[in-house]
C-alpha cells in the first residue's frame, strides 16, 4: 500500500516533483523516464506527491500507455483520491484522438464510486463531449453535475457553459447554466459572450457585455476578443461608434493597454469596418507586435483591396530579426499577389516557401499557390505546384479543377479528374461545380448527364437546397448552354420551391438562346420579386437577338413600375440601337447617362461604339475626347468607328497617340487598325504595323491579321504579294482568308489564280453559297459562259441557295427596311426614281444638282 512520504525523504518530494513537473512543461520524457528509474530504485514511489508528479508528466508528454499502466500500478490509491484519475482523464483528453477511451475511463471512474468525480472531471469531460458532438453524453455529465451540487461550481459551470455552447444550444441550456453558477468570474462571461458570438447571436452577445461592465468583474483580453468582432457586425456607423467606446475603456485600463492581444483585437477590428487610417495609426503605435499583429495588418489590408500595402507590410515583417511568417501569414499576402496580378512578387514568396519546409508542407500554403498561379493565368505553373503538394486535400484538386476549366485545358481537366477519382478522393458539390462549368463549355451534354445523375445518387443536390440551389442552377445552365432545353426545363421544375433569382434567369437565358422568347418572357413574369438585374438580362437578351421591339417594351415597363435603370440597363439596350440604326434612340441613352451621372468607362465605349455604328461618327469622336482617362477598350471603340467609316489617317493617328500614352496594345486593337488601313488603302502604313505585331509588341499574328493584310495588298491590285503570304504562312489559311483572295481576283479578272484559290476554299467550306457566286462572277467578266454553268450546276447539285440582300435605314425617327425584289415601300416610285438619277450621274463627272436635293427632300415629307 503507498503511504505518505516520511522520514528523510520528505525534505526531497518536493525537489522531486519540481522536476517532473519541468520535465511534463518541457515534454522532456526521456528526462522523466530517467528520474522515474531512479525513483524506483531508491523505493520513492510509494509517495503520493511524486506518484501524482510521474502520472502527470506520462500524461503531459502523450505517452498515454505509460501513465495507464502506471494508473494501474499505482494501487489503491486512486480509488480515494480523484486527481489520479482526473490527470488520466486530462492526458487522454488534450490527445484529441482518443476521445472515446476518454468517455470509456469516466464511466469506469463514475461506475466504481469511489473516488467521486470532482469539478475538475467535469470540466476535463465535457469538451470531448462537444468535440464529439455528443449532446446525450454531455447532459448525462450535466444530471451528474445537478445531483452532485457541482453545477453551481465555477469550473464546472463554466465547462457547461462553452459545451452547449458549442451543440448550438446556447439560448437556454447554456444560458440556463451560466444562471446557475453561484460565483461568475470573468471566464464565465467569456464562454457566454464567446457562445452567443459564435453562434451568430451578435444582439444578445453584445447586451451580456453591457451587463457584464455593470458588475463587478472586469473584462480581460479574451472578452474584448470576443466582442470587437461583435461590434464590427452591426451597420457600419454603429459598429464604429461601439468600437470606438471599447477602445476609449481600453485607453482608461492600464492593464489591458499592456495587453499586445487587445492592440491586436483592436487593430483587427478597425480593419473589418474598414477603418484603414485607424488600424494603420493604432498598429504603428504598438509598443511590442507579435506575430499576430503583423498577420492581422497584412490580412486587413488585403480585405480592404490594399494589395500594395499589404505587400508592404509583409516586406517589412520580413525584415525582422525575431518574427518569421507563418501559414496565416501566407495565406494573407499570397492572394494579395493574385488580386494585384503581381506574378513576379507571388513567385519571390513562393520562393520564400521552398525554403522553409514546415511551410512547404502546410497543404492550404500550397492551395493558395495553386489559387494565385491560376489567377495569373499560368497554368503550368499551378500545376507544378500542385504536383509538389504532399498531401493533397479536396480543395486542392477542386482548386487544379477549376483553374483547367476556366483556362479551357480540356484534356488536362479529364485527366486530372480521372486521376482524381482513381485516388480514392470522393467529389464534393465544389467539384461538380467544376465539372458541369467544364460540360458547359465544351458543350458536351451527355457529361452534363453524367455529373447530374452523380449529384442525384450522392445527394448533393438534396443538401444544398436547405441554403442554396447552386449545384442546381449549374446544370440546369449547362443544359440550356447545350441546348437540350428540355432537360433544362425539367431541372427547373425540380427545384421547386428552392428558386432563387440565378434559378430564373440561368431558364431565361435558356429559353432565348433556343429563340423560345414567349416561354422567357412567361418565366420572367413568374419571377416572385424580379430586381432590376433581372430586367436587365431580358433587355439584354432581347436586344442581342435581334427583338428590338421586346427590348424597347420591356425597357419601358421597367421605367413605368417606377424602376431606375442603371448603367448595365443602358448597356443593355445599346445592341438595340444599333440593331435599328437609331440615332434618336442613342441620344436619348446617352443624355440619361449624362443626367445619371454614371460615369462609367464601358458604359462610354460601348455608347462611343454604337454612334460609330449608327453612322455618326463625328459624335463618337465628340465623345472620346470628353473622356479624360482613355483606356485600351476606349480606343479600340474610336478607331474601330474610323475603320467602318474608311478614316484610315485618323485611325491611325488615334492609334500612334495611344503608343504614346504608354496603353499596351492587344490584337483586337492591332487587328482593328489593320482593317482601318485596308479599308483607306494604306498599305505601306499597315504592312509596317503588320511586321511590327511580333518585333515591336512581342507578340504573334492571328489568322484574322493575316486576313487584314491579305484583304489590304488585294483591294491595292497587288494579287500575287497577297497570294505569296497566304502560301507563306506559318499557319494554315482558313476559309476567310482565301474568300478575300478569291473576291480579289474576281475584281482584278485573275481568272486562273481564282479558279486554284476556289478550290482550296472549296475543301474548306463547301456550303457557302457566296464562294461560289464570286467564282461564278468571275468566269462571268471574263466571258467564260462555261465556267458560269458549271457552277450553277454545281450549286443546283448541292441545292444551295442565296438568300435575299436586305438593308435598313432610319428617317426622321422611322426605320425603312429594304428587301432585294421587294417593291412594297411607300414611297418606292419616288426611290427607285432617284437611283434612277443617280446611277446616270454616277457615270458622268460632276456634282448633285439642286434638283436631286429638291427630290430627295420631297420623298419623306
Amino acid at each position: 500500500m503507498i503511504s505518505d512520504c516520511h522520514g528523510d525523504f520528505r525534505q526531497y518530494y518536493l525537489v522531486f516533483a519540481s522536476i517532473l513537473k519541468s520535465c511534463a512543461g518541457l515534454s522532456a520524457i526521456k528526462w522523466g523516464r530517467a528520474l522515474h528509474g531512479s525513483i524506483v530504485r531508491k523505493g520513492h514511489v510509494s509517495c503520493h506527491a511524486v506518484s501524482k508528479a510521474l502520472l502527470n508528466m506520462y500524461a503531459k508528454c502523450g505517452a498515454l500507455n505509460e501513465s495507464k499502466k502506471l494508473f494501474g500500478e499505482i494501487g489503491s490509491c486512486n480509488d480515494h483520491d480523484p486527481v489520479f484519475w482526473n490527470i488520466l482523464l486530462s492526458g487522454f483528453a488534450g490527445s484529441r484522438v482518443y476521445d472515446a477511451e476518454t468517455l470509456r475511463l469516466f464511466r469506469e471512474m463514475h461506475g466504481a464510486n469511489s473516488p467521486k468525480p470532482s469539478s475538475v472531471t467535469v470540466a476535463t469531460l465535457l469538451p470531448v463531449c462537444a468535440r464529439l458532438g455528443d449532446l446525450y453524453m454531455g447532459r448525462s455529465v450535466h444530471c451528474y453535475a445537478i445531483k452532485s451540487g457541482l453545477d453551481t461550481h465555477t469550473l464546472a459551470g463554466n465547462a457547461l457553459v462553452s459545451m452547449y455552447a458549442k451543440c448550438g444550444l446556447v439560448c437556454h441550456d447554456a444560458y440556463a447554466a451560466f444562471d446557475t453558477i453561484d460565483e461568475k468570474d470573468v471566464v464565465s462571461w467569456n464562454a457566454i459572450i464567446g457562445g452567443f458570438a459564435e453562434n451568430n447571436l451578435m444582439g444578445d452577445a453584445f447586451r451580456l457585455f453591457s451587463s457584464m461592465l455593470k458588475g463587478q468583474i472586469k473584462p480581460n483580453y479574451t472578452t474584448l476578443a470576443n466582442i470587437l468582432p461583435v461590434c464590427s457586425s452591426f451597420d457600419e456607423n454603429i459598429a464604429y461608434w461601439f468600437g470606438k467606446e471599447i477602445h476609449a475603456y481600453v485607453l482608461r485600463d492600464t492593464e489591458l493597454l499592456a495587453d499586445v492581444f487587445v492592440w491586436n483585437a483592436l487593430v483587427s477590428f478597425y480593419l473589418r469596418v474598414g477603418q484603414v487610417e485607424e488600424a494603420e495609426l493604432l498598429f504603428q503605435r504598438m509598443e511590442l507586435r507579435d506575430l499576430v499583429s503583423w498577420n492581422a495588418i497584412i490580412a486587413g489590408y488585403a480585405s480592404n483591396g490594399k494589395w500594395s500595402k499589404a505587400l508592404e507590410s509583409f516586406h517589412e515583417l520580413l525584415a525582422q530579426d525575431t518574427i518569421e511568417p507563418d501559414s496565416v501569414t501566407l495565406l494573407s499576402i499570397i492572394p494579395a499577389c493574385a488580386q494585384s496580378s503581381n506574378l513576379q512578387v507571388g513567385k519571390t514568396i513562393h520562393g520564400y516557401v521552398l525554403r522553409h519546409p514546415f511551410l512547404c508542407e502546410n497543404t492550404s500554403v500550397g492551395n493558395a499557390l495553386v489559387s494565385f498561379y491560376a489567377k495569373c493565368d499560368d497554368i503550368e505553373g499551378a500545376y507544378q505546384t500542385f504536383l509538389m503538394i504532399s498531401w493533397r486535400d479536396l480543395i486542392s484538386w477542386n482548386s487544379m479543377l477549376d483553374a483547367l476549366a476556366e483556362g479551357g485545358f480540356n484534356t488536362w481537366f479529364l485527366e486530372l479528374l480521372w486521376w482524381m477519382l482513381s485516388a480514392g478522393t470522393r467529389p464534393d458539390s465544389v467539384t461538380i461545380l467544376s465539372v458541369v462549368h467544364f460540360c458547359a463549355n465544351v458543350l458536351k451534354a451527355d457529361k452534363v448527364k453524367e455529373a447530374h445523375s452523380y449529384s442525384i445518387r450522392h445527394g448533393l443536390l438534396t443538401s444544398e437546397f436547405d441554403v442554396e440551389p447552386s449545384i442546381g442552377n449549374a446544370i440546369l445552365d449547362a443544359y440550356a448552354k447545350c441546348g437540350i432545353i428540355e432537360y433544362a426545363s425539367k431541372v427547373f421544375q425540380s427545384l421547386s420551391e428552392n428558386r432563387n433569382l440565378v434559378t430564373f434567369k440561368a431558364m431565361i437565358s435558356g429559353y432565348i438562346n433556343c429563340g423560345l422568347h414567349d416561354e422567357a418572357h412567361m418565366i420572367f413574369n413568374r419571377i416572385p420579386s424580379a430586381d432590376l438585374s433581372a430586367w436587365n438580362l431580358m433587355v439584354r437578351l432581347y436586344a442581342e437577338n435581334d427583338c428590338s421591339s421586346h427590348a424597347l417594351g420591356l425597357f419601358h415597363e421597367l421605367q413605368a413600375r417606377g424602376m431606375k435603370p442603371n448603367a448595365v440597363t443602358i448597356m443593355s439596350l445599346l445592341p438595340t440601337c444599333a440593331e435599328m440604326a437609331s440615332v434618336h434612340l442613342m441620344k436619348q441613352c446617352h443624355g440619361y447617362a449624362i443626367r445619371s451621372c454614371f460615369g462609367d468607362l464601358y458604359l462610354e465605349g460601348a455608347l462611343l461604339d454604337v454612334y460609330a455604328k449608327c453612322g455618326r461618327i463625328d459624335y463618337a469622336f465628340k465623345l472620346f475626347q470628353l473622356i479624360p482617362n482613355k483606356d485600351l477598350v476606349i480606343f479600340t471603340a474610336m478607331i474601330r468607328g474610323y475603320a467602318m467609316h474608311g478614316i484610315g489617317k485618323e485611325a491611325l493617328g488615334t492609334f500612334f497617340d495611344m503608343l504614346e500614352l504608354g496603353v499596351k496594345p492587344d490584337h483586337v486593337i492591332i487587328t482593328t487598325v489593320l482593317s482601318a488601313c485596308s479599308h483607306a488603302g494604306l498599305v505601306d502604313e499597315g504592312l509596317n504595323i503588320f511586321y511590327s505585331i511580333e518585333k515591336v509588341h512581342g507578340m504573334k499574328p492571328t489568322m484574322e491579321q493575316y486576313s487584314c493584310v491579305v484583304d489590304l495588298l488585294a483591294r491595292r491590285g497587288r494579287i500575287y504579294d497577297a497570294f505569296s503570304l497566304v502560301t507563306g504562312m506559318p499557319i494554315e489559311a482558313n476559309a476567310n482568308i482565301w474568300g478575300t483572295l478569291l473576291g480579289a481576283c474576281r475584281i482584278h479578272h485573275e481568272v486562273e489564280l481564282g479558279r486554284f484559290v476556289a478550290d482550296c476554299l472549296f475543301q474548306i467550306e463547301a456550303e457557302n453559297i457566296g464562294n461560289y457566286v464570286v467564282l461564278s462572277n468571275l468566269y462571268a467578266a471574263d466571258a467564260r459562259w462555261d465556267g458560269v454553268m458549271e457552277i450553277r450546276k454545281l450549286m443546283r447539285m448541292r441545292d444551295l441557295k442565296k438568300p435575299a440582300g436586305c438593308s435598313w435605314i432610319e428617317v426622321e425617327r422611322r426605320k425603312n427596311v429594304f428587301v432585294a425584289g421587294d417593291t412594297s415601300h411607300p414611297h418606292r416610285n419616288n426611290i427607285y426614281s432617284i437611283l434612277t438619277t443617280l446611277n446616270h450621274q454616277i457615270k458622268q463627272p460632276f456634282q448633285l444638282n439642286q434638283l436631286l436635293e429638291l427630290q430627295l427632300s420631297e420623298c419623306y415629307k
